[in-house]
């Protein structure tokens, strides 16, 4: 008998794979290897072009480079020590970034290996003999095609590579987007409409197309002085987002807040999403992330709390308040904000509280804590009261979120900035840096719908593109007030009220010509700010291949 060495064989099970992405890992050995089905191998081969989603959509990697950059969020020194980070947090936002920045070295590498993992999965599928391998060598190339796309919204740059064995070549510009473009189309007629968010499905595919062809003006002259939206362009985009809109597959949630829910997975509006059920991967800290320290959600988990991170800039609120005047803009609009907590109330059971969602202004409430435990009330519920910042030395002051934020010593204090609490803090959380139950959305049908809108205006079409703005506003159980006009301002202002904190900002402002404007902290108006370095790390590797990488203009 041969001898053969000891060899482990991790396979990523995926149960229920019908309607979800439920990534089981199951150890096997030798031992019993060979009771691994072709079904079972072609699971545990395609699991992994999936698995990098939840890292790539933390915090700290592409919510930093696609938001912290912007005008709608900003993360200075808290309390002059905290998120200090080397100053990474403040270049980031004032458009100064180096090829050194560890969140844009991580971001790099992560969809790198995506793309790597892609290509395994691609190539190991092809000799499965289980009826399912081409269905995931379809979802397999939608993954690469996808982690490409980011690639070049990021950084210019797409990898074409089909054999881990060879050299990646390097496609920039119109024969990025070509190749991009070729790779959706090929899948689309097999990828199926019913296998959930958490996988490319055929709305997954319509919805990137019709992201790729928005953007491909900027995708192909990504430092252009006026970029050229073409009529050609604009046509697919109104064709994807309407493949997306009739297929009867997608609805519109009554309910804002729930399509960032703990419970998130089955809502009708999500297209494609990171799948981020607390059973599965776990560690979503976008709920935490910007919230108060002091804020303790949970009356099951004392230990869970914020961080006091990032607040949205002075300039982003006052596009609210300018587009609702004398209204108060959580009384005009459900994307704005919702009480949970009533301060009037003073005890509350513990199985129903919630706290507050949107966007946090003004003192803050929450559960009373002191000594490392709930204050209770004589009936046993859990006391709520104003709450204090406690990092430092008694008296302890409350914790009120103002307006102004910036990188001097009295606006970085810990409080200052109104935060966002736009994703449902998980109920099962120990810590608040751990089990991220709601799942990261990245295509939902509102962006269908406003993705349209944009393309119809810019063919000159207001009408049709008031509508579809519209459409989104009137779908919430609490509408907001129908516009009455819209321009291509409008529309930006629109996408930034529906999708603030969803990755979506940097984008959308170079796409309207928007990110060399000035806003809080930020005056840099050099246009290769656009595009990110490539890190130091990936050049130097690659140096023993001439001329192979080069690094980006400005950097």
């Amino acid at each position: 008998m041969k001898k053969i060495g000891k060899i482990t064989i991790v396979l990523f099970g995926m149960m229920a794979f019908y309607s979800c992405t439920n990534l089981n890992e199951i150890i096997l050995d030798e031992y019993n290897a060979t009771t691994v089905t072709d079904k079972q191998a072609a699971d545990g081969i395609l699991a992994p072009a999936y698995a990098l989603l939840p890292s790539i959509y933390q915090h700290t990697n592409l919510f930093a480079l696609s938001e912290i950059s912007t005008d709608e969020a900003i993360l200075p020194y808290r309390g002059g020590t905290d998120w200090g980070d080397n100053g990474i947090y403040l270049s980031l936002h004032r458009h100064q970034t180096t090829s050194t920045d560890p969140n844009v070295r991580n971001t790099w590498n992560l969809l790198l290996q995506g793309i790597s993992r892609s290509v395994t999965a691609i190539n190991s599928l092809k000799v499965n003999k289980d009826p399912s391998a081409t269905l995931y060598i379809a979802e397999a190339r939608g993954m690469r095609a996808f982690y490409n796309m980011l690639m070049l919204d990021l950084f210019g740059i797409a990898f074409q590579k089909e054999d881990l064995g060879d050299v990646s070549t390097i496609l920039r510009t119109d024969k990025a987007v070509e190749y991009i473009r070729t790779e959706l189309l090929a899948i689309e007629p097999i990828v199926e409409t019913t296998t959930g968010p958490g996988r490319i499905s055929k709305g997954a595919v319509w919805g990137l197309l019709a992201k790729l062809h928005l953007n491909a003006a900027a995708y192909r002259d990504p430092y252009g002085a006026t970029l050229n939206h073409t009529a050609a362009d604009m046509d697919k985009v109104i064709e994807y987002t309407g493949k997306i809109i009739s297929s009867g597959q997608y609805a519109l949630s009554p309910d804002y807040f729930a399509i960032f829910g703990n419970d998130n997975h089955g809502n009708k509006e999500l297209i494609f999403a990171v799948d981020q059920r607390a059973e599965l991967n776990g560690h979503n800290r976008m709920a935490y992330f910007s919230l108060a320290n002091d804020q303790r959600p949970l009356p099951a988990y004392p230990a869970a709390n914020g961080t006091d991170g990032p607040a949205i800039t002075p300039d982003f609120y006052r596009s609210w308040t300018s587009a609702y005047g004398n209204v108060d803009p959580a009384d005009a609009d459900p994307r704005f904000y919702r009480r949970n907590v009533d301060p009037s109330v003073e005890c509350v059971d513990g199985n129903s509280y919630n706290i507050d969602r949107g966007i946090l202004r003004g003192q803050q409430y929450g559960l009373v804590y002191q000594s490392g435990a709930f204050v209770k009330c004589p009936d046993g519920k859990f006391k709520v009261g104003p709450l204090y910042n406690t990092r430092g030395k008694a008296p302890y002051p409350l914790v009120i979120h103002t307006l102004d934020v910036n990188f001097t010593t009295a606006g970085s204090d810990y409080s200052t900035g109104y935060r966002v609490e736009k994703y449902e803090f998980s109920k099962k959380s120990s810590s608040g840096r751990n089990f991220g139950e709601a799942d990261i959305v990245i295509i939902r049908l509102a962006d269908a719908y406003l993705m349209r809108a944009e393309a119809k205006l810019r063919k000159s079409d207001a009408a049709g593109a008031l509508a579809d703005v519209n459409a989104v506003r009137a779908a919430r159980t609490k509408p907001a007030p129908a516009l009455t006009s819209i321009d291509l301002n409008t529309l930006l202002r629109e996408r930034g009220f529906e999708f603030y904190w969803e990755n979506q900002r940097r984008t959308d402002l170079i796409r309207f010509g928007k990110y060399e404007d000035s806003w809080t902290e930020k005056d840099n108006k050099d246009k290769n700010m656009r595009l990110f370095p490539i890190p130091q790390t990936a050049i130097d590797g690659a140096s023993n291949l001439t001329g192979y990488l080069k690094q980006n203009p400005g950097y």
